[in-house]
């Protein structure tokens, strides 16, 4: 059986720091065939030379206009039928990519699949305000887009990511695949390593809160609209 195309995306704004060791830990995965593509979502640092650096690499720059449209540029120029995403600052272990897909052709009615990541601390930077022991002492299941492998017909049911939002856009995606009736499965392996440090956008998360009760707002209302056009096209059918 020929092995399908995985295209994984990064998306990458001023982030020098930490993009080779992301693009390394995906030239390091034991799955192939996949293709790289990096989004700069106008970087002023050093990441161009770096992301230019590496032959693997599809690069691509726009102005910046934030993670989502980033995501959603790479999608587009994605030639894989699975999509999976990398953030600059996070690393893969080396069998993510064959672990996942071997569970998404053994269950072709599971949309995406997620697993579990290791959170690091930066040396050196103050405890984020969410920070609880257990998650730190512990892998855990998370639903982070780097650790998650994506059919691209999930796209195409649900549509990508919302430009609206700036941080909050993962929950907002995950209501709509479930409004949806997209079936996701969870896999109880370590396969991401995500960084935590100053500059995360997810070191404060008073941003992302106010965001996330936006679209479950907007998931109850378009779950209303549903139920009501569904009755009435059963009293037309009586």
């Amino acid at each position: 059986m020929n092995k399908q195309i995985v295209s994984v995306i990064i998306p990458v704004y001023n982030c020098e720091r930490y993009l080779g060791d992301a693009v390394n830990s995906i030239i390091k995965q034991d799955y192939r065939p996949l293709e790289i593509i990096i989004v700069d979502d106008g970087s002023n640092d050093g990441t161009a030379d770096i992301a230019r650096s590496y032959k693997e690499v599809q690069y691509i720059y726009q102005p910046n206009q934030g993670q989502p449209v980033a995501r959603n540029k790479g999608i587009t120029a994605a030639q894989g039928k699975f999509i999976a995403f990398l953030d600059a600052d996070d690393i893969w272990m080396p069998n993510k990519l064959s672990i996942q897909m071997d569970y998404l052709n053994d269950h072709p009615n599971i949309g995406f699949v997620v697993a579990k990541r290791r959170i690091l601390i930066e040396e050196g930077i103050e405890k984020p305000p969410w920070y609880r022991e257990h998650l730190f002492e512990n892998d855990s299941v998370c639903f982070n887009p780097s650790v998650m492998l994506v059919r691209r017909s999930v796209f195409e049911k649900a549509g990508c990511w919302n430009p609206v939002f700036r941080y909050g856009e993962t929950g907002e995606w995950l209501t709509r695949v479930k409004d949806a009736g997209i079936s996701y499965a969870i896999i109880h392996e370590t396969l991401l390593i995500s960084r935590v440090h100053d500059q995360n956008m997810t070191y404060n998360l008073d941003n992302i809160r106010s965001e996330i009760l936006y679209a479950l707002k907007a998931s109850v209302d378009r779950n209303r609209k549903n139920n009501r056009m569904e009755s009435d096209n059963n009293l037309d059918n009586e």
